[in-house]
């Protein structure tokens, strides 16, 4: 058996980063080390390709933190059961991840589970939002409104920094990247609109949480207080 470590810094962090991954990996036993400079989400990664090309059965690929193989739970979990299938195991020296425990390759399970299933109940309430818009007159075309639904999800999306804002703004409904940043700043933190809005949805906040600035519903599609940037 032998461990065979990765690791990966994106093009934004600093090479401390990378030392500091390769240090606790040879500290973990691991005598060959691959390393990739590019985003996890990138199918791009030449470093992890010749890791999995060179893993042999009884081997365990050692990473420091999960993400550093990958942002996607999906993915992950594809990945981690390709490694299973030939035999191969995968331990994360961070977290409870070690999938040469029955207890580790549950625990994998669940966390990715979990994960997947947060971002489709954002997913659903941002669309069932729409339907309501919809239902109200709205009759498609880009999203005019920010609304506090959208506003989260769209800062539960740039928490991911390997998500662009073009593609953030394509999974908000094609919202105007303009609109998106009237509300808050690069990365992902609330400006005064964007504190403001998320405040009214909140129940008691102001005299009456439903209405606007102007007084009208606060209803996607409806007169809102705050115009498009």
């Amino acid at each position: 058996m032998e461990l065979v470590g990765y690791a990966r810094v994106s093009s934004r962090e600093e090479r401390q980063l990378l030392d500091r991954q390769v240090d606790a990996l040879r500290a973990a036993g691991c005598e060959r080390i691959y390393d990739d400079h590019g985003s996890g989400a990138s199918a791009d990664r030449p470093g992890l390709s010749a890791c999995l090309d060179y893993l042999r059965r009884d081997d365990v690929l050692v990473v420091l933190d999960l993400d550093r193989l990958g942002r996607r739970a999906g993915e992950l979990i594809q990945l981690v059961d390709a490694l299973e299938r030939r035999g191969v195991g995968f331990r994360a020296l961070n977290a409870p991840f070690d999938t040469t425990t029955p207890a580790g390759r549950a625990f994998l399970q669940i966390q990715a589970a979990f994960a997947e299933m947060e971002r489709n109940l954002i997913r659903q309430r941002v669309s069932e939002g729409v339907a309501a818009a919809r239902a109200r007159g709205r009759k498609g075309g880009r999203p005019r409104v920010m609304t506090p639904e959208r506003l989260r999800y769209a800062q539960h999306l740039m928490a991911d920094q390997t998500r662009s804002i073009p593609s953030i703004c394509r999974e908000l409904g094609d919202l105007p990247a303009s609109t998106l940043y009237h509300y808050v700043h690069a990365d992902g933190s609330l400006k005064a609109p964007g504190r403001k809005l998320l405040d009214t949805d909140m129940p008691g906040a102001g005299a009456d949480p439903a209405k606007g600035a102007s007084g009208g519903t606060a209803a996607i599609g409806a007169p809102q207080a705050f115009a498009d940037a």
